[in-house]
Formats: structure tokens, C-alpha cells, sequence
């Protein structure tokens, strides 16, 4: 995968679950030595947790200022944190009904 984020991808490219994915963190606040080579092992809301490849050590990496790429369906998909901001169960029904619905 390029080192290189560029810009964001659409809403339906982030529909649907993302663990299991590869991903590269290309940046992110306060960790030293990226790019990083992974598979997302788990998610919360806040954090992604990343299986670095050649390792079974998991990290946990804030998604706040994150920048990544997620190879999805052969494409590399750039990421911003902010973008997966939500929680997971929650992330296909707030994308697919076009974004964060605000009550009355």
C-alpha cells in the first residue's frame, strides 16, 4: 500500500464492517515509527485496535487525527478517524440514511 492519504472516500465505501480489513496508518498524533501495516483486529468508538503484520501484538490506536488506507474490494480506500467516529453497530444505518440525524 502508498504511504500517501488522499482525499475522502464517499459514505458507501465505509458501509459495512471493517474488521478483518487491511489497513495502513499513515498518521497519527503521538505514535512514532508509521507508516503501519495491519489488519483491524477491533473497534470502538474511539479507537481502532490494529494487528500489525509479522506480529501478534495488538495496538490501540485513537481515531481522533488518524489518517489510514483500508484495501476494500481490491481498492485502497483513504480514511480520516473523524470519518468512523460513530460506533460500529451504528455506522451503516447513520451512512446509509446520509449522515448524524439530529432529534426534535
Amino acid at each position: 500500500m502508498s504511504s500517501n492519504v488522499g482525499p475522502r472516500p464517499s459514505a458507501s465505501v465505509l458501509l459495512g464492517e471493517i474488521i478483518g480489513l487491511p489497513v495502513q496508518i499513515g498518521e497519527s498524533p503521538g505514535i512514532q515509527g508509521l507508516p503501519w501495516e495491519g489488519v483491524i483486529a477491533d473497534e470502538t468508538l474511539h479507537t481502532l485496535v490494529i494487528r500489525r503484520n509479522g506480529s501478534t501484538r495488538r495496538l490501540r490506536i485513537p481515531k481522533t487525527g488518524l489518517r489510514a488506507r483500508l484495501l476494500k474490494d481490491g481498492e485502497e480506500v483513504p480514511v480520516l478517524g473523524e470519518e468512523l467516529r460513530v460506533r460500529p453497530e451504528d455506522r451503516t444505518k447513520l451512512l446509509a440514511l446520509g449522515g448524524r440525524r439530529r432529534s426534535r
